[in-house]
């Protein structure tokens, strides 16, 4: 219920705005406005404001919505009103209503980082768990522990690291523009600052999901490995193994934090299912055990890997990230166009072949992602809602003749040529503009099945 009710929340208000930037600037070029609509199908609300010639409708199927002028193509336009239509409005008043729709769903993802940032929010430090064996972490030298102090992308400035989501977000920019990341770490306070030089320009990058911060070997913030919650009748609590316990070592290999652990454990069980038993050195209460744990076997997407039947590594060091009202609105603008300039080269990229269609998303993935961040919160859910904002407004602005952004070609070949696109012309474009957009929509609603059945 949650999932439905976030996702119904989430796309109404994006569709809102985005038909409200039509209508308000609309209006602002003197353009009679017959019907506001969010939603198709079923009208389930309709309202007229007093002395207002436009029609409110929130209707059954919040898939999409629209704003209808008065338009001579559209139905005969009484003379009287025919300055009030918007076919007979300059070139830059229909621009700029075209444009609106986009530019309005751009500003509400600035407003939405701009209010998580002023409210503040706690993230994980940028300290480092262990990388993963032959990812390119290790290879670059960087160990449990180290805490990333600054970052640059290429041959850019560093910049101070504040945490460690944004040290995702930086390192998934950089892989995407193939383009190395220098890191200065240092392994605690008063120790050495190592430059630690990271080829992100190795990764293949087709497809950006988990597999890629694998590859790359920086996974999860550090967390000391400490025995959590230990469910009943699991390999734990056969094993004797207690809440807070701390992992020393297993099988005589010293753990450094629960992101090593957690692989050990996985590592415990061979490609056939063959459960390994293992010798665990765990400090309790100022002493030292020794425990004979035996992870128990599961199958997780055809591949077999060891489970204890606890939760497995402490919380990590967490840091409030929050800015003041200036910086928290220029920190918004920032995000909003690396979102944007992101989504922009991944389309590009999917458009030459050199990143996969796979990474294209509908509407059952924007549904679960919707369920999840809102049961994490309401600063989880406002950064999703950013999100998709952002990906409306850019997808909105694509040359596609049936997008807004294909009407603004319009206008610019109108602009440049002085005359507008033929009727007939316009009718191809439409058809082509469906076709196009009706595969995107199928590729994605594909990808959504086989990610929630995969």
């Amino acid at each position: 219920m949650l999932t439905i009710v976030a996702f119904v929340v989430a796309l109404g208000l994006l569709i809102a705005i985005h038909e409200y930037g039509h209508y308000r600037v609309a209006v602002a070029c003197g353009v009679k406005v017959l019907r506001f609509s969010v939603g198709f199908g079923k009208p389930l609300l309709t309202w007229r404001r007093k002395n207002s010639p436009t029609e409110f409708v929130l209707c059954a199927l919040p898939l999409g919505g629209y704003v209808r002028m008065l338009d001579e193509r559209e139905a005969p336009v009484d003379p009287a009103e025919r300055h009030l239509a918007f076919n007979t409005q300059p070139l830059r008043s229909r621009a700029a209503i075209v444009a609106a729709g986009p530019a309005a769903n751009l500003l509400l993802a600035v407003f939405l980082y701009a209010l998580v940032n002023w409210s503040g929010v706690e993230e994980p430090k940028a300290i480092l768990a262990s990388p993963a064996a032959g990812s390119l972490a290790e290879r670059a030298g960087l160990a449990s522990g180290d805490r990333v102090l600054q970052i640059a992308q290429g041959d850019e400035a560093p910049v101070e690291m504040g945490s460690f989501g944004d040290l995702r977000w930086r390192l998934t920019q950089a892989a995407l523009s193939r383009e190395d990341m220098t890191l200065w770490v240092a392994q605690g306070e008063g120790t050495p600052v190592r430059e630690v030089r990271l080829p992100l320009g190795e990764l293949d990058v087709r497809e950006v999901d988990a597999t890629l911060f694998e590859r790359m070997g920086i996974t999860a913030p550090w967390s000391a490995p400490v025995v959590g919650r230990v469910m009943q009748g699991g390999a734990a609590e056969a094993a004797g193994l207690q809440p807070d316990d701390r992992v020393r070592a297993v099988d005589g290999r010293p753990m450094s934090d629960g992101q090593e652990l957690r692989a050990t454990i996985a590592g415990a069980v061979g490609s056939d299912g063959q459960r390994q038993t293992q010798q665990w050195t765990v400090e309790r209460d100022g002493r030292t055990v020794s425990l004979t744990v035996t992870p128990s076997a599961e199958q997780v997407e055809g591949v077999w890997i060891g489970r204890v039947g606890a939760f497995i590594g402490a919380a990590p060091e967490l840091v409030t990230v929050r800015y003041g009202p200036i910086d928290g609105v220029v920190q918004g603008v920032v995000r909003t166009w690396e979102v944007s300039w992101l989504t922009l080269k991944m389309m590009g990229r999917m458009l030459i072949g050199e990143a996969s269609v796979k990474n294209l998303s509908g509407p059952l993935t924007i549904a679960d992602y919707a369920g999840k961040s809102a049961s994490l919160g309401l600063t989880s859910y406002l950064l999703f809602l950013a999100l998709i904002s952002v990906s409306l407004g850019v997808l909105n602005l694509l040359p596609l003749p049936v997008l807004d952004g294909g009407h603004l070609m319009y206008y610019l070949w109108e602009g440049v040529t002085g005359r507008s696109v033929s009727d007939a012309w316009m009718e191809r474009l439409q058809r082509g503009g469906v076709l196009v957009l009706m595969a995107l929509m199928s590729v994605a609603l594909f990808n959504d099945v086989v990610r929630l059945t995969g």
